[in-house]
């Protein structure tokens, strides 16, 4: 028995070495597979992406087990600037009806609110600008898998590639649990009571959570505490002290990343400003054996129309997450997902375009023109080659109803681009240094302004250009008008609305 005990601790620290390559120089039982969105002309063939039109599923894959998915890779072209808000993925195990998986894919891919963005971490990567999707979640089934796409948006995708790499088994362990992620979202947060995150039956663990927030005021809205009741308990055994402290991060956010936790996404604690947290429970599941529910404060501070701040009170901002989780089935039903359109925080209307703005812009003695370039709108930009800060360059657009908006400029960043004052009808809206390594398509908030019914004029003054920079030029994509879905009276108390506790 001694000599059992001591071979048994012996592999097991073999296996437990810490070396994240122990064990890949043993042999493999499992037959390697995987589906793609290749040729099937694959000797003469380049047709490598599929397309989907508005409405339209695509099914990715559907394999028979016993087997594992260990990588998920994607990139898509699509018209619409907030495809990945749009377009639903879902994962179904074995014989279910309702999907484990059920995400918009930008959100899956630790992304929310349509935005394309790199970052890193130990399961999820994404590069290529944000639209190189990777995730190496686990994903056991007996039977049989089948992955789905749905676009969601009025505009076609184009392209989207994809590879599902997986494993073929002779059996799977009977302890293998099945891989889950949920969407929800408050528009806006429910007043007096929490944000849900995840509620949940069966046994399993829950592996992680991605958290995005869309503020309608002024303010930080990361004081609220998370808060896990585990196999039906009335007070919870885990609790939290701050929003930032569950993402493990502290003192606020700034964008990061890392294997287990980051911010890839942080504007800052203006009104419009987004942001996207996620914290992965690899090292720390939390286990349950019959339930679990999983709730976060919506609390932070706020600055009243008179002046008046509160540092600790309910706010009603834009709140969306993806839930992650392993258990057995059936898993709980949950809600149905919200359409396409109603996942988005705001609605956009282009005010200009800056390809189509070329022929009738006004701009000093320099050339502009129509520049064909990927990842802009319509695949088309106005292109501004001034030798100097001389230049500048106006575009003109109509207003056909009043509005209030927050303003938002695409422009394009570029080794040789320059430095530019914007001004809307004279009125200074910002700076815009616009050099970059690479050529790099590049959102700009300029604040939220009041448009009147009428002609309105855009204005870019090149005023310099970064010391790296080889030239003075610009790049101009669209100006965009952002209408929130939801909107807060500015005489809205929100003090009379707190929860009693």
């Amino acid at each position: 028995m001694a000599v059992l005990a001591f071979l048994t601790l012996n592999a097991t620290a073999q296996l437990n070495s810490g070396n994240p390559l122990a064990g890949l120089d043993k042999l493999k039982e499992f037959q390697t597979m995987r589906a793609s969105s290749s040729d099937p002309d694959w000797r003469n063939g380049n047709a490598d992406a599929r397309g989907i039109a508005p409405g339209a599923t695509l099914t990715l894959a559907t394999l028979d087990g016993p087997g594992q998915i260990v990588h998920i890779w994607c990139t898509i072209a699509h018209d619409d600037p907030f495809y990945s808000r749009l377009l639903t993925l879902r994962m179904y195990w074995d014989d279910e009806d309702h999907p484990s998986v059920e995400c918009p894919i930008g959100d899956f891919f630790g992304i929310g609110h349509g935005v394309d963005k790199p970052f890193t971490s130990l399961p999820i990567r994404v590069s290529s600008d944000g639209r190189g999707r990777n995730c190496y979640w686990p994903m056991p089934f007996k039977k049989k898998a089948r992955l789905t796409v749905t676009n969601e948006s009025e505009k076609r995708c184009g392209a989207f590639y994809y590879y599902i790499d997986w494993q073929k088994h002779r059996s799977l362990s009977s302890d293998s649990a099945y891989f889950h992620a949920m969407y929800r979202q408050e528009y806006p947060c429910v007043m007096g009571q929490n944000y849900l995150l995840a509620d949940l039956e069966g046994h399993g663990h829950y592996v992680g959570t991605i958290q995005s927030v869309y503020l309608v005021s002024p303010g930080w809205y990361g004081e609220g505490d998370d808060f896990f009741f585990i196999d039906g308990e009335k007070e919870p055994s885990l609790r939290g002290t701050g929003t930032e402290d569950y993402f493990c991060d502290g003192w606020g956010f700034r964008e990061q990343s890392g294997p287990f936790y980051g911010t890839p996404l942080w504007e800052g604690f203006e009104t419009g400003d987004r942001g996207t947290a996620y914290r992965f429970h690899i090292p720390d599941p939390v286990v349950f054996r019959k339930s679990l529910r999983v709730e976060i404060e919506h609390k932070g501070s706020e600055v009243f129309p008179d002046g008046k701040f509160d540092g600790f009170i309910e706010r009603d901002d834009l709140m969306s997450s993806v839930a992650f989780w392993y258990q057995t089935e059936p898993h709980k039903r949950w809600a149905a997902l919200p359409p396409g359109a109603e996942r988005l925080p705001f609605s956009e209307r282009i005010l200009v375009k800056g390809h189509e703005a070329v022929a009738t812009s006004k701009h000093s003695d320099q050339p502009v023109e129509v520049q064909s370039l990927g990842g802009v709108t319509d695949g088309k930009q106005l292109w501004f080659k001034p030798n100097d800060t001389q230049g500048w360059v106006e575009v003109a657009f109509q207003i056909d109803k009043e509005q209030t908006a927050a303003l938002s400029a695409k422009m394009v960043h570029s080794w040789d681009y320059g430095t530019y004052q914007v001004k809307l009808d004279g009125k200074e809206l910002g700076r815009l240094n616009l050099y970059a390594p690479d050529v790099t398509p590049t959102e700009h908030k300029l604040g939220i302004n009041k448009l009147a019914i009428g002609p309105h004029t855009l204005r870019f003054e090149c005023v310099g250009k970064a010391p790296n920079s080889a030239g003075f030029f610009l790049g101009f994509d669209a100006l965009s008008a952002r209408i929130p879905v939801y909107s807060r009276a500015a005489d809205v108390d929100l003090r009379t609305l707190q929860k009693k506790n």
